[in-house]
């Protein structure tokens, strides 16, 4: 997805947000560039095979219609029919070979008698440093892409009782945030996961009973007592993490960067990152420590050890090491995944809102819901340098033109597209940024029993947000891992390179 612009009603209305584009490429009608390069060398082969030949001609359309078809049928989640051909092709593979189970510790089959992460996250290596404010922060690194990611627990302020104005500079600032990060060095992809997960009441709990004096009266001490009962029953605990993700590839004049390099190298930049989030409303931002991004993980995979993680925490710290972050054990299913004590089903967005949105418009999605367990909704960003913006944006706005001058009366869509795609163009030119965005929600229950529930509650939740969710049917593991705060960038990871796809 492009970057999003803001514009203004009036000062008396509420501002809307919109303008974000899917990347498409020029082609005949429908179809994308490469689908109608091979239309045309299609047609050039008959042609020519009609000197030969009629029905060689005729054979050899046939199979060109046939080549075409799997590139032109598409879902209402725009998958064309030789996406899902592959996808299934390439899961029943999976499923032959056993990849799709996970057994880790002493008695399991990765080898190392340890809880590694599985699946594209098993080569990850966890470390900490100090930054120049001498805070520790935890690094994780991917030796096979060289990446390196530090995350940021923030304490976000909320919309509550907060005026409409406010909001609005909220936003204005982490637009501008993204927007700086497109001149941050080396920097590759940005998430920011909001999770939400019932409150076990310890913390409430060792925070009054450190507080009660000694003396208190008999009064008091029934009414917090009563509180502590109370109070955490159907309460939610909700949490943000940043994850920025940094490639240590060489650059000119300046070799391939060790983990000692980038830990100097990030260190040296949290203070300005962390301050500059602390204007877009997400509240007092910190680097998270190793132990605390352990802890997270080991959550997000076993849900039942939670309790457990918080105790150890009241008691001095849990100690939890990344090589125990991972689960036990773990099943992928077609739609579903299962690890530890928890089942859970992940969705990717198929199409931002189209039109015009308010600043709440994922509210009641990032809200907690009765009958998801656990849920997580990880917004993914790639920002675009400068130079790179620019060739985008423009290319972007010639193949909306040549789409929208293709048919003489023209779509009311492809006239639409011109003015996003001129208007796209002219901010960019003026400074804005473009960013491509995407959007992963997760939601975990106790019980697989549960999950035609959480089904239900996600499409409701889908609906308001007005974005189409779709479930990641045969990759259920690497999007579950993608949705948490570890830095993935998808992308990289996809067996078809995204360039070779965004011209489908």
């Amino acid at each position: 997805m492009a970057a999003s612009d803001l514009k203004g009603a009036g000062p008396a209305a509420q501002r809307t947000y919109g303008n974000w584009r899917r990347p498409r490429t020029a082609g005949i009608g429908q179809l994308g560039l490469a689908p109608t390069l091979l239309l045309l060398g299609g047609l050039c082969v008959v042609v020519l095979s009609m000197l030969v030949s009629i029905v060689l001609a005729l054979v050899l359309a046939v199979l060109v219609a046939l080549v075409l078809a799997p590139l032109t049928i598409r879902d209402r989640h725009g998958r064309t029919l030789l996406t899902r051909m592959s996808t299934r092709l390439a899961w029943r593979g999976s499923v032959a070979r056993g990849s799709n189970l996970y057994r880790s510790g002493p008695l399991g089959r990765t080898g190392h008698g340890t809880c590694t992460l599985p699946g594209v996250a098993a080569s990850s290596v966890l470390s900490e440093a100090q930054d120049s404010y001498g805070r520790p922060f935890a690094l994780l690194t991917y030796p096979n892409s060289n990446h390196h990611v530090v995350v940021l627990t923030c304490d976000a302020d909320g919309a509550s009782l907060v005026d409409q104005q406010q909001i609005d500079v909220w936003v204005a600032y982490w637009g501008q945030w993204l927007a700086g990060l497109a001149t941050e060095p080396g920097l590759v992809g940005v998430s920011v996961t909001v999770e939400t997960a019932p409150d076990s009441g310890l913390r409430l709990q060792n925070e009054v009973r450190s507080n009660l004096a000694a003396d208190a009266p008999e009064l008091a001490r029934t009414m917090l007592q009563q509180v502590l009962e109370e109070y955490p029953a159907g309460s939610a605990q909700i949490s943000t993490r940043v994850a920025l993700t940094y490639s240590g590839a060489a650059r000119p004049g300046h070799p391939r960067r060790t983990v000692d390099d980038m830990a100097v190298d990030i260190g040296t930049r949290l203070p300005g990152l962390t301050s500059g989030l602390s204007m877009t409303g997400a509240g007092a931002a910190r680097p998270t420590t190793a132990v605390e991004f352990a802890e997270a993980v080991r959550i997000a995979y076993d849900p039942a050890v939670a309790t457990l993680v918080e105790q150890a925490r009241a008691a001095g710290g849990s100690g939890l090491t990344w090589q125990d972050a991972g689960p036990h054990g773990a099943e992928e299913r077609w739609e579903s995944y299962r690890h530890d004590s928890a089942s859970s089903v992940t969705w990717a967005m198929s199409e931002a809102p189209r039109g015009e949105v308010l600043s709440s418009v994922l509210t009641g999605l990032l809200a907690p819901h009765p009958d998801i367990a656990r849920k997580r909704v990880t917004l993914l960003y790639r920002p675009h340098d400068p130079a790179s913006a620019a060739r985008i944006v423009e290319r972007d706005r010639k193949d909306a033109r040549f789409r929208a001058m293709q048919s003489a009366a023209g779509r009311a869509r492809d006239d639409l597209a011109l003015q996003a795609a001129e208007q796209s163009a002219q901010e960019e030119a003026s400074g804005a940024g473009v960013v491509r965005f995407a959007l992963l929600a997760t939601a975990t229950v106790s019980s697989p029993d549960a999950l035609p529930r959480a089904l239900a509650a996600m499409d409701n939740l889908a609906a308001p947000a007005r974005i189409h969710l779709r479930p990641v049917t045969g990759s259920q593991a690497a999007a579950f891992a993608a949705c948490l705060p570890i830095g993935l960038v998808l992308p990289l990871h996809l067996t078809v390179p995204a360039s070779v796809r965004d011209n489908m």
